[in-house]
């Protein structure tokens, strides 16, 4: 998993009321366990018409937002089903943060778990953020510092102290398991010796 600092972008803006996971990335989409190419099928039917071709007016369609490594959302952004899948898709795009008023829990969770740092704002700051992405501006999203740079102003936002440090680390669960390797090799050694019919 790559390490999550700094990142600098024009926001994109979706700010559309519940979005489930099935609209990010649709269920017939699904069949695949690989997190790459994914991307091109995220908010499918949003982006393209029946006839497979990109609908102009969708933003991540349009310049300079279909390069945007921030997406702002509406509230209750990644609702409906659990699905690792969209966060996969978001990423896959290019999308690597996720601000909204609010997240799915679920979905919320599985960001971090891939890298991605979904972000909670109230809705004076989101729409501050939505004016810049009008004006095609670039933010800066410090996560050490927990902070979003937008001209001569800064936002703060709150995040997990464990999260975080994943984040900044670059530590998903296979990462984190490994970093405990030294314990683990010590326990399975001593069970074998203490309780041998485990083994």
């Amino acid at each position: 998993m790559e390490k999550f600092n700094i990142l600098k972008s024009i926001p994109a803006n979706l700010s559309i009321m519940n979005v489930d996971t099935d609209m990010i990335i649709p269920k017939q989409f699904l069949k695949t366990i690989k997190r790459s190419g994914l991307g091109k099928s995220l908010f499918f039917e949003m982006r393209y018409d029946e006839h497979g071709k990109e609908i102009n007016d969708f933003v991540l369609n349009k310049e300079p937002y279909n390069k945007s490594s921030i997406l702002l959302a509406g509230k209750n952004f990644g609702c409906g089903s659990s699905r690792e899948h969209a966060p996969w898709a978001l990423l896959d795009f290019g999308i690597k943060c996720v601000i909204s008023t609010s997240f799915a829990d679920i979905f919320y969770n599985n960001c971090f778990k891939n890298g991605m740092l979904p972000i909670v704002l109230d809705q004076k700051q989101l729409e501050e953020l939505i004016e810049n992405s009008k004006r095609k501006e670039t933010i800066e999203i410090n996560l050490l510092e927990q902070k979003i740079k937008l001209g001569s102003k800064t936002i703060s936002f709150e995040i997990d102290a464990f999260k975080k440090k994943c984040l900044l680390n670059g530590l998903d669960d296979i990462a984190l398991s490994l970093e405990k390797s030294d314990k683990i090799s010590s326990y399975e050694k001593n069970i074998q010796k203490t309780k041998p019919w485990m083994n």
